[in-house]
């Protein structure tokens, strides 16, 4: 799970969101007063979220976001009359939010980056032999039966695969068993 940094320009407010934080499940919470502690920090984490005020220390959010590592996300606390100015692509709360608030919007993201990198660390499973064999077999079918070329073919099993939430081996014998019956 990825980590949480809290960059405020008073230690005490950072100190406040991490113990909301804190309280309810939410670990690995670090907190800061400048954009360059965040970014050390960002470095030491796998992934993570930030969290911060439009201003630090030593520079803006928008100077933040352009130097975070590409898992990072930011979530700007800002107040509701100022969310305005801020841009589309990133995550905002307004001031004052509700504890709910933050807390679900650190959950969720949470769980999108946790699925990314597991995502990227599962390498897609290669097929058997046999597997591509009935594969291939229902894309021969599908060619002579309904005119298809061998691309059209894949992807009409492809495509049915995803439909109907099965894998393409499964599909591939659903064809072969229509070819029988």
């Amino acid at each position: 799970m990825g980590g949480i940094i809290i960059a405020m320009p008073r230690i005490e407010d950072a100190k406040k969101i991490g113990d909301i934080l804190v309280s309810h499940g939410i670990q690995t919470v670090e907190t800061c007063t400048t954009g360059n502690a965040v970014l050390q920090k960002a470095h030491q984490l796998d992934s993570g979220v930030v969290i911060c005020s439009r201003n630090l220390k030593d520079m803006y959010f928008s100077q933040l976001q352009d130097n975070l590592p590409d898992y990072y996300e930011m979530i700007l606390l800002a107040s509701r009359d100022r969310l305005d100015e801020c841009p589309e692509d990133i995550i905002k709360i307004g001031l004052p939010f509700r504890k709910s608030e933050l807390i679900n919007t650190v959950e969720s993201i949470l769980a999108e980056l946790d699925r990314k990198t597991r995502k990227k660390k599962t390498p897609p499973k290669r097929r058997s032999k046999e597997e591509q064999q009935l594969i291939d077999k229902a894309k021969v079918i599908l060619m002579k039966k309904n005119d298809m070329t061998e691309p059209e073919a894949f992807r009409y099993i492809q495509k049915n695969s995803m439909d109907s939430s099965t894998s393409m081996v499964e599909t591939a014998q659903m064809i072969l068993q229509w070819q029988i019956d």
